[in-house]
């Protein structure tokens, strides 16, 4: 699925297109789009028709957008949640354009503007839902997503805090990274990234982190997920683009993954492939050496 650079990616093509303007109309053509609203895809369109979109938000591969209360009817303050899954997208299309294969679910706007918001998603892996936002949170974070972690891009991502949970858990590496609790935003292309820049191996015991290699690793993250943003993030194929259908171009610049044989940028030892966990981790033999217990 998307990582935390495709996904704001998205949020800022959402900001710019979406954010501001009035629903007029919600068209769900496929039930399983909206599967996570309980309600049902009536329901969800009849809630959101009418309601101001807010300031789009992200926090690690969750985006959402807040809806400002209709005046005068004292409802919760509520947020349209976007999962993007493995093959989701959000695109604003001219009205009128031809339908893509896979629409989900279309949203119109009440403005002059000749565009709508299409929810497209050959897998259905992903979907759109409505729901009640964390009281007094000033992004309207939905409340389902409340124990997802700050992402390490947030300003108030705690450098400190994350060492100490690292170093109380006991697992390795990359299960570490992966976990959403924990920090949020990085998957399996940019945890291979940062580990393989931090000389780090997958398998090491998060345990043994001391406090600088840890600052070290937070510095590699936020460098390559800098890096991929800059470039519209990473696309190995149609499935993911931004608002536009653009693709970005990230996997040009990527040193260990998907590059198995390749030879490692730094030391020339040809980059290792393994199974984990149902996914694959790419690293260097050399300048990742295993910890002696694996």
């Amino acid at each position: 699925m998307p990582e935390l650079p495709e996904v704001e990616v998205v949020r800022r093509g959402l900001e710019r297109w979406v954010s501001g303007r009035v629903v007029a109309a919600v068209e769900v053509l496929h039930p399983r789009a909206v599967r996570r609203h309980p309600a049902g895809p009536d329901d969800f369109a009849d809630r959101l028709t009418g309601h101001r979109l807010g300031t789009a938000c992200r926090r690690g591969k969750y985006l959402w957008l807040p809806l400002e209360p209709l005046t005068g009817t004292g409802a919760p303050t509520q947020a349209v949640l976007a999962h993007l899954g493995m093959s989701g997208q959000l695109l604003v299309q001219p009205q009128g354009s031809p339908d893509e294969k896979h629409l989900r679910v279309r949203v119109r706007f009440a403005d002059a503007t000749a565009t709508e918001l299409r929810f497209v998603d050959q897998r259905t892996f992903g979907g759109l839902s409505l729901h009640d936002t964390v009281e007094d949170d000033p992004d309207g974070l939905p409340d389902v997503i409340a124990h997802i972690a700050r992402d390490p891009l947030d300003p108030a991502f705690d450098d400190d805090a994350f060492h100490t949970a690292l170093r109380g858990r006991r697992t390795t590496i990359k299960r570490a990274l992966l976990d959403q609790s924990l920090i949020s935003g990085v998957g399996n292309i940019y945890a291979d990234e940062a580990l393989w820049r931090t000389r780090l191996h997958y398998e090491r015991p998060t345990a043994s982190l001391t406090r600088p290699r840890t600052t070290e690793l937070l510095t590699h993250i936020r460098e390559v997920m800098a890096e991929a943003l800059a470039v519209g993030g990473t696309s190995f194929d149609s499935l993911y683009v931004n608002v536009n259908g653009e693709s970005g171009y990230f996997d040009r610049s990527l040193d260990a993954y998907g590059r198995e044989d390749e030879p490692c940028r730094r030391c020339g030892t040809p980059i290792r492939r393994r199974p984990w966990m149902n996914r694959s981790s790419y690293f260097c033999p050399r300048c990742q050496r295993a910890p002696r217990a694996v």
